[in-house]
């Protein structure tokens, strides 16, 4: 079979329905949204030094911040810029980034309440576009498209190298079936068949799961990505954590990868 019969944007949805992964309700972000504030959003964030570094503002006066969370890139960017605008569909994340932008004196943020799946002719092109661990969604290539379309210079993309959140020693650990999710691999391929070549490139972030200096903390780390884990499951963790101690052995990878997929915007899609 060549290439260009193997249609990525049906093999991406397989893989999410395969992975029995959906859209979470903005609630589920709305209870999120201020610890996400400490994790994500910190400017000495690993993750965020990196994208920003590997990020051009050349030309570029404003920019549109797609799932936009606490306002992770927008509101780290926006003193460079004429103007930001983040999009979340959680009003919960955008009332932080809100308080975050007043506190930092920002007064040249935008914040717009909508999904991947609205409709946003409303919402302004700008010279940059960018998603910043935001991409899991239902129908990438219908994001990518209209992240595209919006982006009047260059647009930023990242998605996990990793197929999974969470390692998948400790899924099995637990007694959870192992989910793996699709990768940026699949970003990439969908681009090329939409006549785009990327440009990739990769950050090195910390694991979020890789804080095991008490069990607490790390069944903590690994109920965030998992959900609530039952008595069992809980009993199964630290089993898993004491051998891992016992032994002297990585409880988890110490870091996770994220792959920047960016590319010049050259046409109307």
């Amino acid at each position: 079979m060549v290439l260009d019969e193997l249609d990525f944007a049906e093999l991406y949805r397989q893989q999410m329905q395969q992975a029995g992964r959906s859209t979470k309700a903005p609630e589920h972000w709305d209870a999120r949204a201020e610890k996400m504030a400490e994790v994500c959003a910190n400017p000495q964030d690993p993750y965020l030094l990196q994208l920003q570094q590997k990020m051009s503002l050349q030309g570029a006066s404003t920019l549109l911040d797609m799932g936009c969370g606490p306002g992770s890139v927008c509101l780290n960017l926006a003193a460079s810029l004429t103007q930001v605008y983040g999009v979340d569909y959680s009003r919960g994340m955008l009332e932080v980034a809100g308080r975050r932008a007043q506190g930092l004196g920002l007064h040249n943020v935008t914040l717009i309440n909508k999904s991947w799946e609205d409709d946003w002719s409303d919402i302004p092109e700008c010279d940059l576009a960018v998603a910043s661990r935001s991409t899991l969604v239902a129908d990438l290539r219908q994001a990518l498209i209209k992240l595209n379309n919006k982006a009047r210079l260059r647009i930023y993309t990242t998605h996990t190298v990793a197929t999974s959140f969470v390692d998948v020693a400790v899924q099995r650990a637990i007694g959870r079936p192992v989910v793996e999710l699709p990768n940026y691999i699949f970003a990439v391929n969908i681009l090329y068949q939409l006549g785009i070549n990327p440009k990739v490139d990769y950050i090195r972030g910390p694991n979020c799961q890789n804080k095991t200096d008490t069990f607490e903390q790390f069944a903590d780390s690994v109920s965030w990505s998992l959900g609530t884990l039952d008595d069992v499951e809980q009993q199964r963790l630290f089993d898993f954590y004491q051998q891992k101690r016992r032994l002297g052995e990585t409880i988890v990878p110490p870091s996770r990868d994220w792959a920047l997929v960016y590319w010049d915007k050259t046409t109307t899609l």
